[in-house]
């Protein structure tokens, strides 16, 4: 007999597309894809049961379905798609994992279990370190958000590890996901005709393409492979790093240098008219960037991602068409207002200089 494979959040595109995909898995019998709303897509031959992984009815669904391997999705930030309150992804994210790992503990067939996190549990402060290894502990926990939700999701997932040590646990930590049908908070910001970014700094970035990871999702799911290992934490990301200035350049959009103060308070009116999730999580990216080490999903893992982080960006830029202007001129744009803003700074030191002289 294959085996029988949950996902959870089959309603948002990425669950959606990962039951379709799955479903080709020759060791997979039948996928069962659950989530508290109807999906907005096809599902395939998978059998769809509507239910919220909150409450206690996630424990019958594993028990009269002989679920063997558990895929969750369902732990998300906002964005497009996400559905409900920002209280109720929230409770999704937290709760809804806390039910899920209760339901898993007790069900004496359940012997895989994978979890979707991000690297966003690194946090993003001005002390920390270049790269984040998959040990490294941050400077600073996030103290909210999704990033608040990963820390304590992955939190729960140890001690459910702890507790049942027959059953192999993955949890994978995915960089920013794009991709043509990416729908997060941060292809949202992409998509802005003009991107507000915090005066002075230009972080690094790394994306991950959402084909990429269908791939290992799939591969965490299954039985390992000779010489690898697919239980445990691993950091997921394409090969390189973008620069914020070099990603404006590329979709041909402007960019507005604000003073940090001045992010926060736009970010805040973004949010409110439901322009886009400019969360204080995501400026905290945008100021100070995050670059994490894959080795570890190379050796031990045994994933190489198709896609670079550079070419995981030409193609979500491609599905999004041109921006206001030729990224030739896009890139005069920035280094003109780079400049100014140098030379203003420098201006400033100067005649404070000349001041305290004078004095």
């Amino acid at each position: 007999m294959g085996k029988v494979v949950l996902v959870t959040g089959a309603a948002r595109q990425l669950g959606g597309r990962f039951v379709r995909r799955v479903q080709r898995d020759p060791e997979v019998a039948r996928v069962i894809a659950v989530d508290a709303v109807a999906p907005p897509h096809r599902l395939g031959s998978a059998e769809f049961i509507r239910t919220d992984i909150r409450q206690s009815s996630i424990a019958r669904v594993l028990a009269e379905h002989a679920v063997d391997t558990v895929v969750h999705l369902a732990v998300t930030g906002g964005g497009a798609g996400a559905g409900g309150t920002g209280s109720a992804v929230k409770e999704t994210n937290v709760i809804g994992t806390m039910q899920l790992l209760g339901a898993c503990q007790k069900s004496p067939t359940v012997r895989r279990l994978v979890v979707k996190s991000s690297t966003s549990v690194y946090g993003g402060a001005s002390r920390d370190p270049a790269v984040f290894t998959e040990t490294t502990q941050p400077k600073s926990l996030p103290a909210g958000g999704f990033a608040k939700d990963a820390v304590e999701v992955e939190s729960y997932v140890r001690g459910f590890a702890r507790r049942r040590p027959d059953v192999a646990v993955c949890v994978l930590r995915f960089a920013n996901i794009l991709g043509p049908y990416a729908d997060s908070a941060l292809a949202e910001y992409f998509s802005m005709p003009v991107m507000p970014t915090v005066l002075g700094y230009d972080p690094r970035l790394q994306f991950v393409h959402e084909d990429d990871v269908l791939d290992v999702l799939r591969l965490a799911a299954g039985e390992p492979g000779r010489g690898t290992l697919n239980s445990g934490t691993f950091n997921i990301a394409g090969d390189g790093v973008l620069l914020l200035s070099q990603c404006a350049r590329r979709l041909g959009r402007p960019t507005v240098p604000l003073l940090l103060p001045a992010v926060t308070w736009v970010g805040s009116a973004l949010r409110a008219v439901g322009v886009t999730d400019f969360s204080p999580e995501q400026i905290r990216l945008l100021t100070h960037g995050r670059v994490v080490e894959t080795s570890q999903m190379r050796d031990v893992l045994g994933f190489k991602p198709m896609y670079t982080t550079v070419e995981t960006f030409a193609d979500f830029a491609r599905s999004r068409g041109k921006g206001l202007l030729p990224p030739e001129q896009a890139g005069r744009v920035v280094d003109r207002v780079a400049a100014a803003l140098k030379v203003d700074s420098l201006n400033v030191g100067v005649a404070g200089a000349e001041e305290g002289a004078q004095r």
